[in-house]
């Protein structure tokens, strides 16, 4: 165990430690509201100051317990979550197989509302468990020290409220389990429609869209009814026994001051008020235990999800990310081949020495983008070899990568500065002219300062493609890949991203369907004649 993890844990046991104090000083609270209403109704001289002063005394105490508890609780929480988080997107960033959990809104959903619904069980469970093993214990020892028939009615019912909540918590655990499932297609699907959001516009399905949504809330609005109505009713049961048993214990001592009743134990006024006092507090810990367990039912479906994530075996993305000294060299694909859902992609036998232009054509789904991502190190061959030098790339992408430009064909981009987005936060220099960015920089508000939204706010489309291809040239990188540059431009806007790749003093590897690019490199390789 590391010793933040060590860190975590202690901060968790202290904050259920002082919950645990905090609750345990309300006996003596009592006493001392029971010890002066006693002498009150026996016509003694009663000590009304001191015992209203040591009562506010312990309430201050109390809370400053209660504040320290929740501080650390949160704490413990805040350190979970974070590592929880960071473990889920580490993980996605070094594999590229998809997770079983599902897409890219799924595992949004994961780290975001799933995640927070593991806050109230970290801050709220482990002390209401805590105060449900000890407090009980406590009162029913001073209930049976000072009236053997309290102590009888509290053993009576208190264990019948465990019982009804753990039948009740099957049923809760499994409509939680639903619920966390809705709430992940719901954000699958958010983050497909999004992405096609453009296209749906433009054949007019936004009825579709929103039929789909409203479809999609309403079963994820059913299925969190289903959680509240197991929750109602398990508080519904509390509340009877709990009422039950305050009720009997009210009884009792009412009819034993009134002599009424001889059996049970000799009670005074002091302390048939105490016990009245400590009967309702018996039963607040079952109440937050049961209130905790609705947080663990929701916990428990999201540990769940996570472990047949941790437990999904996928390959992890080839290279360690941690960065290198640019190579280059001569690449080659020998015999290679992979599959594309029914299709299979024999891609040809390539020698590319550096220095190389080449272009890839080809029609739709003949390998094209597929080739660019295996000489990116995003994807894996599944029969033949990708070597640099005679070497395997994959035992080299690291350095192979430190001198790898990227274009790709749609463009994303951070909610930052354009100065972030091109250079990632350094000054830009000559890819801006490189890329005809220019012109696009003069005309924003603050210049590369500008902030662009995630899917580049403020830009037209060919601006955007500068903007990656500006990106792409960023640090002068010996190789550069490009993905459709010139794809959905006008004439104007294609030529000047054609200069500005044609700029680059490296390898150059494009895959197009602009005939006039290609024309514009040493070799074009048609992968439509190798399928």
């Amino acid at each position: 165990m590391t010793q933040r993890q060590q860190d975590t844990n202690r901060a968790g046991l202290i904050g259920a430690a002082l919950s645990l104090a905090a609750a345990l000083i309300w006996p003596f609270q009592a006493w001392l509201v029971a010890a002066l209403l006693g002498r009150l109704l026996s016509g003694e001289a009663a000590l009304v100051w001191p015992t209203v002063a040591g009562f506010v005394a312990l309430g201050l105490v109390r809370s400053a317990l209660e504040a320290g508890s929740h501080a650390a609780l949160a704490r413990h929480a805040d350190t979970v979550l974070a590592t929880l988080r960071t473990e889920v997107v580490g993980g996605e960033r070094r594999t590229l197989d998809t997770s079983s959990i599902g897409g890219p809104g799924a595992l949004s959903a994961l780290v975001s509302e799933k995640a927070e619904a593991l806050r109230p069980y970290l801050m709220r469970y482990r002390p209401a468990r805590l105060r449900a093993t000890v407090v009980p214990l406590v009162i029913l020892v001073l209930a049976f020290w000072n009236a053997w028939a309290v102590g009888v009615v509290l053993l009576l019912s208190g264990p019948l409220i465990p019982l009804f909540m753990a039948l009740v918590g099957w049923a809760a655990k499994d409509a939680s389990a639903r619920q966390m499932d809705e709430i992940g297609s719901l954000g699958d699907l958010l983050v497909d429609r999004l992405a096609a959001l453009a296209d749906l516009r433009l054949i007019g399905a936004g009825k579709a869209v929103t039929d789909d949504f409203a479809e999609a809330s309403e079963r994820l609005r059913g299925k969190t009814m289903a959680v509240l109505r197991v929750a109602f009713l398990s508080s519904t049961v509390l509340e009877l026994f709990a009422a039950l048993g305050v009720a009997m214990v009210a009884v009792w001592t009412g009819f034993s001051l009134l002599e009424q009743v001889h059996w049970g134990g000799d009670v005074t006024p002091t302390t048939g008020i105490w016990l009245l006092l400590l009967a309702p507090e018996f039963f607040q810990p079952l109440r937050d235990l049961a209130s905790a367990w609705h947080d663990k039912a929701a916990a428990d479906a999201v540990q769940e999800e996570l472990q047949n994530w941790r437990g999904q075996e996928r390959a992890a993305m080839p290279g360690h990310g941690q960065g290198g000294v640019a190579i280059t060299g001569v690449l080659a694909l020998n015999n290679i081949s992979l599959h594309r859902g029914d299709r299979q992609i024999h891609l040809p036998d390539l020698e590319i020495r550096p220095g190389t232009r080449i272009a890839l054509t080809g029609p739709s789904g003949a390998g094209k983008t597929t080739l660019l991502r295996l000489l990116a190190g995003l994807e894996r061959p599944e029969t033949g070899e990708l070597t640099l030098d005679g070497q395997p790339l994959a035992d080299r992408l690291d350095d192979w990568r430190a001198g790898l430009g990227w274009m790709p064909q749609a463009p994303h981009f951070l909610a930052r500065s354009l100065r972030y987005n091109v250079g990632f936060g350094a000054s830009l220099g000559g890819e801006v002219a490189q890329a005809a960015l220019g012109p696009v920089v003069q005309g924003l508000p603050k210049g590369d300062l500008t902030p662009l939204g995630e899917r580049g706010a403020g830009l037209s489309g060919g601006e955007a493609r500068r903007v990656t291809l500006a990106r792409a040239l960023h640090g002068a990188p010996q190789v550069l890949l490009a993905d459709e540059p010139t794809a959905d431009l006008d004439d104007d806007t294609a030529e000047a991203v054609t200069r500005g790749l044609l700029s680059h003093k490296g390898t150059l590897i494009v895959a197009t369907h602009d005939l006039r690019l290609a024309a514009q490199m040493d070799r074009v390789i048609d992968l439509g004649d190798t399928q």
